[in-house]
């Protein structure tokens, strides 16, 4: 459907509400790219050059990453999520992999004492499509799966703050896996996900939180440095 155009300005901040929206939505999933420019301008029915400026504000944001050749990719679903991904994109890995440690084994720990029949469907889902991810040998629809996977865990624990910082961190925490997943899967570093859903089932807070934790740390064999556990 077409946007009015009143004025320019006022017609820019309508795209980038529009955008904005698909990308908060999950329309745009974090990692997809997004329509081409011309796409957008059939789509949207403004000029090109409106188009360009709500993608370039949304860039700035941190929510999408134009590359060059390529296209325009989401990186972020809020502004806050683009100040973590810029701020902590370099950080130590070590330091990423302390910090899933910290939030995901909270978050499995409440979850295991909050969890509602309905967040156990979902977790039963999500875990059947990461292991269907991990047998399709899709590196990056592991990574997507996984993460998703762990981010049910969190919401789980009804604590909408955890949830929420969670998932503001998700595009670094999905940046580190895939550093730590790289292109290729192999069977000798996959980890089963399958005790700590059902320790969350069983109630069983601390092994829920002990899963979580022990996933978070366990860096790939040769890829990336382990955190220390001392």
């Amino acid at each position: 459907m077409a946007l009015t155009s009143p004025r320019r300005s006022a017609l820019a901040d309508q795209v980038i509400a529009q955008l904005r929206k698909q990308i908060t939505s999950g329309e745009w999933p974090l990692g997809t790219r997004i329509p081409t420019e011309p796409e957008l301008v059939e789509q949207l029915g403004v000029a090109r050059n409106t188009v360009r400026e709500a993608v370039r504000a949304l860039a700035h944001n941190g929510l999408l990453d134009i590359r060059q050749g390529s296209g325009t990719y989401v990186v972020a679903t809020s502004e806050l999520a683009g100040v973590m991904h810029r701020r902590f994109e370099d950080a130590d890995r070590a330091h990423i992999a302390e910090l899933r440690s910290t939030l995901e084994s909270s978050g499995a720990r409440l979850a295991a004492r909050r969890r509602t029949e309905k967040d156990l469907r979902q977790l039963d889902a999500l875990l059947r499509r990461r292991e269907e991810a991990w047998d399709s040998g899709d590196a990056e629809a592991f990574v997507e799966a996984d993460a998703t996977l762990h981010l049910a865990v969190v919401a789980a624990s009804h604590n909408d703050v955890l949830t929420a910082l969670y998932a503001d961190l998700s595009s670094v925490l999905r940046a580190f896996l895939r550093q730590d997943v790289g292109q290729e899967l192999r069977q000798e570093d996959h980890m089963d996900h399958g005790r700590l859903v059902e320790a969350i089932r069983a109630g069983d807070a601390e092994t829920a939180a002990s899963e979580a934790a022990g996933h978070a740390v366990s860096c790939l064999p040769e890829r990336c440095r382990t955190a220390a556990t001392d």
